[in-house]
């Protein structure tokens, strides 16, 4: 269960907070509506419940905070606003790389995808999908690593009456398995249909917090649903009656031939109408919008169809009241099998003659039912709940009645502050940024463009000349700061990270990426992979292409060819690893790859000035002067591989970027620190 207790956001300079002092329960078993107009502060209390958002208060879930939970996304399933995701990477790709980071099998991506009516558009792209794919999509990932708790953040808003059933009948599926359901809508009557429990939030404060059927009764306005071709004749009928009588009776004008009637019945309207010879094509009780007392703001007028709108009864499962750990029963789809479910098209009837307190006792007969059938035991209860943990009865109820009045009230004793926690690293890093790399093409098409862009260079430095053969056969210009395939390693390191800012499938529900050391070791790691492949690849094609121009004089290999390919490996992966750093720090793919010209640009003239003199001439000795200190023979010929390093450093660019690496990697230990001692 979900026990969200004195929620409060920092003030907004000098507006009131956009939640003061929210207490309430979201019980196991059931689902859990948080309702309220736009503005009311759903959003805020969700994002202050999941530590998004600095604030007061405390949330436990089954007992414990979310920052003292070892694997969150185990326990809460969290879907706030759209699914983020690179577009071009596949259904069954984004949900098998969410695998890795979640540590579970990823043959869980299959499971949740057909539990979701997802396994015939599993090869598609994110970008193509439609809104109610989406939802699904969003759902999928949120049961991913099988959580308790579900918190929604408005999850049928855009979808059809098909998609809303269907994704309905998925949360009370999970409910009734055991599971906690919490999600926010601005419907009143969708509230009252779905939910077993219904929170209401009006200007950041509870005033209400009831059973399903309760708020059904006292929150929602019965009305009579009349369509007559005569419609404005008997709207003024109604009211002259209603005027006559001394009884308070408001008539409002539909789109249409049709007719909204409050504080009237059905045998009253239709009495009228019969007096007075007016045809009448639907006559039937409904549940219209909420009544005096809530937000104050112009009506909406009413959708064109009308229906008898009643809370469907909950699957139940056959568990004996324990939530299984298997992957919920996949709940039957009309909007995908094209039939629909009678029990949830319950058409009104032509002429109803049910009075409305009959329709209340019904709906009130069917919350009891449910609510006997939604009573299990907590089963999958996480162990004792700490002993500073509140039971949330008796201080939810005081916040509840301090929260409902209309003068604020200071509070004795605050509860504790709310800061904002990092989400936590994948748990196999390495295999989360190898699906993460190899899920689309940019990667594969960026290197194909460093290939014919280095290809191309070489053929034309060749036939203007005065180029040496180690600078031509890696397409290096000397009036270019650095040659085409380091800069094509760089931006591949900065995409390694910006494309996790860009599209935070990692920490959807906090809208960026962690740092954290074990993801930053996977991505320089894959990056180095990268940009050792693209070094040999590139020296591989611009000699092939070399030699079909220009024969085999262009072709030879230089004498130095192993110094000179350490040079060019440590260049290349030092650009990669620039460009990973940068917009890891920065936060951008942008900032990485300035950062990665920079080097050449600006920091190399700086450590030139720095190196003139003595300095690069002692360097030379440094392997055989190592020895000497160490007392002992360098096996398998070492010194030459620690010299070729030491040349490779020595030099302006390496030294430059052995510089920079430096300061990049420093400043990014510094900021993930800072970021754990917050």
């Amino acid at each position: 269960m979900i026990q969200a207790i004195g929620l409060t956001s920092d003030p907004r300079k000098e507006l009131p907070p956009a939640v003061d002092d929210v207490s309430f329960e979201a019980r196991a078993g059931r689902v859990t509506a948080l309702l309220g107009a736009s503005g009311a502060g759903k959003t805020t209390a969700l994002r202050l419940m999941l530590e998004l958002q600095r604030g007061r208060g405390i949330t436990y879930f089954r007992g414990r905070p979310l920052h003292r939970i070892a694997h969150p996304s185990r326990e809460v399933g969290v879907l706030l606003g759209d699914l983020p995701g690179h577009p071009s990477r596949t259904v069954r790709g984004h949900l098998r790389m969410l695998c890795a980071a979640a540590g579970v099998p990823a043959r869980r991506a299959d499971e949740v995808l057909e539990v979701v009516g997802l396994v015939s558009l599993r090869e598609e792209r994110l970008g193509t999908l439609s809104r109610g794919m989406d939802r699904r999509l969003g759902l999928a990932c949120a049961l991913l690593a099988d959580p308790h708790t579900l918190v929604l953040d408005d999850p049928a808003g855009g979808l059809s009456a098909r998609e809303s059933r269907w994704l309905y009948g998925m949360l009370h599926a999970h409910a009734t398995q055991g599971g906690t359901v919490l999600l926010t809508t601005a419907d009143p009557k969708q509230a009252a249909r779905t939910a077993d429990r219904v929170v209401t939030l009006q200007r950041g404060r509870l005033i209400a917090d009831q059973e399903a059927a309760d708020f059904a009764r006292t929150r929602l306005r019965p009305r009579v649903a009349v369509r007559t071709p005569h419609a404005s004749r008997l709207a003024a009928l109604l009211t002259k009656e209603a005027r006559t009588a001394h009884r308070s009776v408001e008539v409002v004008r539909e789109s249409g031939n049709r007719l909204s009637v409050y504080g009237s019945t059905c045998a009253d309207v239709g009495e009228i109408a019969f007096r007075h010879g007016i045809l009448v094509h639907q006559l039937a009780d409904e549940i219209g919008d909420m009544g005096p007392g809530t937000e104050a703001g112009p009506r909406t007028p009413e959708p064109r169809t009308y229906e008898v709108q009643q809370k469907p009864a909950a699957p139940l499962a056959a568990t004996g009241g324990r939530r299984r750990k298997a992957t919920p029963p996949p709940v039957p789809d009309p909007g995908l099998t094209g039939t629909d479910d009678p029990a949830a098209e319950r058409e009104a009837p032509q002429a109803s003659g049910r009075e409305p307190a009959a329709a209340a006792a019904a709906q009130e007969a069917c919350a009891e039912v449910l609510q006997a059938s939604a009573e299990v035991p907590q089963a999958r209860a996480g162990g004792p709940r700490p002993a500073d943990a509140p039971t949330g009865g008796s201080r939810a109820t005081a916040a509840g009645s301090r929260s409902s009045s209309s003068s604020v009230v200071a509070l004795p004793d605050l509860p504790p502050p709310i800061s904002v926690r990092p989400a936590p690293s994948p748990l196999r890093p390495l295999r989360y940024e190898l699906r993460r790399a190899v899920g689309v093409g940019t990667s594969f098409a960026t290197g194909a463009a460093v290939l014919v862009v280095s290809a191309l260079t070489a053929v034309l430095l060749a036939r203007v000349g005065h180029t040496p053969q180690h600078r031509l056969m890696a397409a290096w210009p000397q009036q270019l700061p650095l040659p085409p395939a380091a800069l094509g390693a760089g931006l591949l390191g900065a995409i390694a990270f910006g494309d996790e800012f860009r599209h935070p499938a990692l920490a959807a529900d906090r809208g960026t990426v962690p740092r954290r050391l074990g993801l930053l070791a996977a991505k320089l790691l894959v990056a180095s992979a990268t940009a050792l492949v693209l070094a040999v690849l590139t020296v591989g094609c611009d000699t092939e292409v070399l030699y079909l121009v220009y024969g085999r004089e262009l072709a030879e290999v230089p004498a130095e060819w192993l110094s000179l390919s350490a040079s060019w490996i440590g260049l290349m992966v030092g650009c990669a690893w620039a460009g990973v750093l940068a917009a890891g720090l920065f936060r951008s793919t942008t900032a990485g790859l300035a950062a990665v010209v920079s080097v050449p640009v600006v920091v190399v003239p700086l450590v030139q000035k720095a190196m003139d003199g003595p300095s690069v001439r002692t360097a030379a000795g440094f392997p055989l002067r190592l020895r000497e200190v160490l007392l002992s023979q360098w096996p398998f010929g070492g010194e030459r591989y620690l010299e070729a390093a030491a040349r490779v450093v020595a030099q302006p660019v390496g030294g430059a970027l052995t510089l920079s690496l430096t300061a990049l990697l420093c400043a990014y230990v510094l900021t993930t620190l800072r970021s754990r001692v917050r």
